[in-house]
């Protein structure tokens, strides 16, 4: 049996169904909610300084990631966009160059902590595996483990823009999470998501990895209170 077929069919994986892709607009909603949900947030324990940055997902840039930012620094935390522009769904080539920039900004030999957003996950996976001496801590917010993009919602079209296939490609991210992540690993995901199949978002290569199953889109994962109020206390240990 191939590894496409083995854990396709042990784990049930597969692109969301549509009517959850057409949900997606929930992220609307979840956002509208920050505001009342705000001052519970703030109350929230302050943190210790430490540098905390934001990958964002595919095709988004650090606008994505302002709010949450805003809301990290509130609490105290250093929150650094990646500054690499638009994420062009590369996350390879992307790690290698957020390693560059891990250089440029973090405070002498101190590790910094990683948050990524979906495909901005996977680079900040990539970044912990290739440099687990830079790299603190990991939390990534509906990432797919899983296969990259096979089983998202956009699986069929990126396969045949990029004339992809994505068994081959399953294949090699296989490869890369069977090395494992030493460092502590929080994996935020929705049953709800309509762009990357939650089953796809759970870690199954690193035993230590912690989850943390949440209420919303996926669309709206940086800007659910849900979301935040884990982020804060993940970071302040208290999750």
């Amino acid at each position: 049996m191939t590894l496409k077929t083995s854990r396709q069919k042990e784990f049930g994986l597969r692109p969301p169904h549509r009517i959850l892709k057409l949900l997606e607009v929930r992220a609307l909603f979840e956002m509208a909610s920050l505001l009342p949900t705000l001052p519970v947030l703030l109350a929230h324990e302050r943190g210790d300084g430490r540098q905390v940055m934001l990958i964002p997902g595919l095709f988004a840039n650090d606008r994505s990631t302002w709010a949450l930012r805003r809301y990290l620094e509130a609490l105290a935390y250093d929150a650094l966009p990646w500054g690499l522009g638009r994420n062009s769904g590369q996350p390879e080539v992307d790690a290698a160059r957020v390693i560059e920039q891990i250089h440029k900004v973090r405070r002498s030999d101190e590790p910094i902590t990683l948050i990524g957003w979906s495909l901005g996950g996977v680079i900040a996976r990539e970044v912990a595996r290739r440099e687990p001496q830079m790299v603190r801590e990991v939390l990534t917010l509906g990432t797919p483990v899983e296969g990259g993009p096979k089983y998202t919602a956009g699986a069929s079209r990126f396969a045949e823009r990029g004339n992809i296939d994505l068994d081959e490609l399953e294949e090699h991210i296989h490869a890369l999470n069977a090395q494992g992540i030493r460092q502590p690993l929080t994996v935020v995901y929705s049953h709800g998501d309509g762009i990357v199949d939650w089953r796809a978002a759970i870690d199954r290569y690193n035993p230590h990895a912690r989850h943390r199953r949440v209420i919303g889109s996926h669309l709206g994962l940086g800007f659910n209170p849900l979301v935040w109020r884990l982020v804060a206390k993940t970071l302040s240990g208290t999750a």
